[in-house]
């Protein structure tokens, strides 16, 4: 582990379109001490050639490639091959402002965190921004997560310096498995910290399964039932906070 040294994971599935522009946010950081891991989970665009082009470019960028096995896969090694102190998830389709690095490893020390996250803004293919942004909590606890997640992958940094590195859960095929890997964190850490400051662009596409409830709504029941174990009744209490707190989110 590289004290200092932020490891950005980012999965990449054709995604020819936006990874270049992901992959520019993250040049333009403020904060220099990274390394970006890309991970070709398969792809069969022109994703990999113009990775590999900025592998050339930026030695801190690096590209691996595996069969087509989804995101967390994908994700998980990136993270066995992290090499820093810090876990960030970026995908290959959203955006970091400059600042975001920094902005987040400041916020981790004034409130001595191991997990923070932030807000951002909901930007469609265009990149136009679609939604009003998403503006987070100043923190939350496992049981508030349990309602609703509030942690975006794209704004979360995770500091492995104390219980060192977390992988998400391949049985989930990928459906809701990043919700479950903050609620596994969380309960180590305790709690987490929100900046309230917009850090950051999350592109909705039009087949987004974060939109797509129905897709995702048995994965989601699982987690409480299967992983958390809590019982049918509670299950079923949170299954509906988080369908409500979901339909709100993505309100106009």
């Amino acid at each position: 582990m590289q004290a200092g040294l932020v490891s950005i994971i980012t999965p990449l599935y054709n995604g020819e379109k936006y990874v270049a522009q992901t992959i520019e946010s993250v040049l333009a950081q403020t904060y220099p001490h990274w390394e970006m891991i890309v991970v070709n989970d398969g792809s069969r665009d022109r994703s990999e050639q113009i990775v590999r082009e900025y592998t050339k470019r930026d030695p801190r960028i690096k590209l691996f490639s595996q069969p087509n096995g989804g995101s967390a896969s994908a994700r998980n090694n990136g993270i066995r091959r992290a090499e820093g102190q810090y876990i960030a998830l970026l995908d290959a389709d959203d955006l970091w402002e400059p600042f975001f690095l920094e902005s987040q490893l400041a916020l981790m020390r004034d409130k001595g965190a191991l997990l923070v996250y932030g807000s951002h803004k909901r930007i469609d293919e265009a990149g136009n921004e679609c939604l009003r942004p998403f503006i987070v909590p100043e923190q939350v606890t496992y049981r508030d997560l349990l309602r609703t997640c509030s942690i975006s992958c794209l704004t979360a940094l995770y500091d492995t310096s104390r219980y060192g590195k977390m992988y998400l859960n391949e049985a989930l095929h990928s459906l809701r498995d990043d919700h479950l890997f903050w609620l596994d964190i969380l309960k180590k850490v305790g709690v987490a910290y929100g900046n309230q400051r917009v850090i950051a662009s999350y592109r909705i596409l039009g087949n987004s399964v974060s939109r797509n409830k129905k897709k995702v709504i048995i994965p989601q029941f699982n987690i409480y039932y299967k992983y958390e174990k809590l019982g049918l009744v509670r299950s079923l209490y949170y299954l509906g906070c988080w369908a409500v707190n979901g339909f709100l989110k993505y309100r106009k």
